[in-house]
């Protein structure tokens, strides 16, 4: 008879995470050997100039009679491999970034960026949020890093919130933020647009950003007999706080900040505890001028930020024409483990 008892179960929960960190290690260790080889295959192609693009088909067919089993060294893949050794000359991002990354995600970084800066950025917020290849390439697409690095984004997060969680903040805000996967029509009102983010949370918190949980819509505060009901909530674990969203379809006015003000004294009442930092706002707006909303933050005791957000029709044509269509977007949160080494 196996014995019982909390005791017992923690041990066998204990081995069992044990284990899995232990897989997990070794396959990291695996795939950086992996992305290491590739390289230094790549780097010796690039050095034989003699030898003209025959060589690497009669070289993949080699490899193939060979070791018939050994998968990812097809003519493509070692073309690759030989475009990879040439762009990426920096054995920082080949040993911090690239080994950490898989093949597939690697091509990404290679194919869609033409700057290590970028690339870097990306790739480092690949590990960071594990995200499969299909979130890379949509980040990318969604022009990510440029909309988080924004440097015009309208806040009050560095005057109000001691560091590093202003810095956090900060960095956690886009401008604009990008809501393309909501069907729009003619005359749409504010809560049509909430509940169409409600049907696509998935996509709404991808959007969102990493850390962030949804909590629930018009939520019920309760101040005296009187009520009141904040479009979205969500808690962010990374800044350890509840993010309340007022989604405005009109341009900015600035007693929305004074609301905002109003709802982050409740929430900071009636819902944070003493493991919680202050609360932070932000408000979405279809247009904004910037002075008004500086204006309406500056005297304001609570964190907010002000954004805009684009639905798929104010979205640019070039810009709307790479991001993927609604059936990819569904397959955005999983991260698989097929890779394109994985081919003849």
């Amino acid at each position: 008879m196996l014995p019982d008892g909390n005791d017992y179960k923690e041990l066998i929960e204990n081995i069992k995470s044990k284990v899995r960190e232990a897989q997990y290690r070794a396959m990291v260790k695996a795939n950086g050997e992996m992305i290491q080889l590739y390289w230094s295959i790549g780097k010796e192609l690039n050095e034989q100039v003699q030898y003209g693009n025959a060589f690497i088909d009669t070289l993949a067919k080699e490899i193939k009679l060979d070791s018939p089993n050994v998968k990812g060294f097809s003519s493509r893949n070692l073309r690759y491999m030989k475009k990879f050794a040439k762009e990426i000359t920096d054995m920082n991002f080949l040993q911090t970034v690239s080994a950490k990354l898989t093949w597939s995600h690697n091509l990404v970084l290679l194919e869609k960026l033409h700057n290590m800066d970028e690339r870097f950025w990306y790739g480092l917020k690949t590990i960071e949020n594990a995200w499969s290849v299909d979130v890379l390439e949509f980040q990318i697409a969604g022009r990510l890093r440029d909309r988080q690095n924004n440097p015009d984004k309208i806040q009050n997060f560095e005057l109000i919130l001691p560091k590093p969680q202003s810095e956090l903040a900060v960095q956690t805000m886009k401008d604009p933020y990008v809501f393309d996967f909501i069907e729009v029509h003619e005359g749409m009102l504010e809560r049509e647009v909430e509940n169409e983010l409600i049907n696509h949370i998935t996509n709404f918190l991808l959007e969102m950003g990493s850390g962030f949980a949804y909590m629930g819509h018009q939520k019920l505060l309760k101040v005296e007999d009187e009520e009141f009901f904040p479009d979205l909530l969500f808690y962010n674990t990374i800044l350890h706080c509840y993010v309340v969203i007022e989604l405005k379809m009109k341009k900015f006015k600035p007693e929305y900040a004074g609301k905002m003000n109003f709802y982050l004294s409740v929430v900071d009442e009636q819902l944070r505890t003493e493991k919680d930092n202050p609360s932070v706002g932000l408000i979405l707006c279809r247009d904004k001028n910037r002075v008004v909303a500086e204006y309406s933050l500056k005297d304001m005791s609570k964190p907010i930020g002000v954004s805009e957000y684009k639905l798929t029709q104010e979205i640019p044509e070039a810009f709307k024409n790479a991001l993927p269509d609604a059936e990819t977007w569904a397959k955005h949160i999983k991260l698989p483990l097929e890779d394109i080494s994985n081919e003849e």
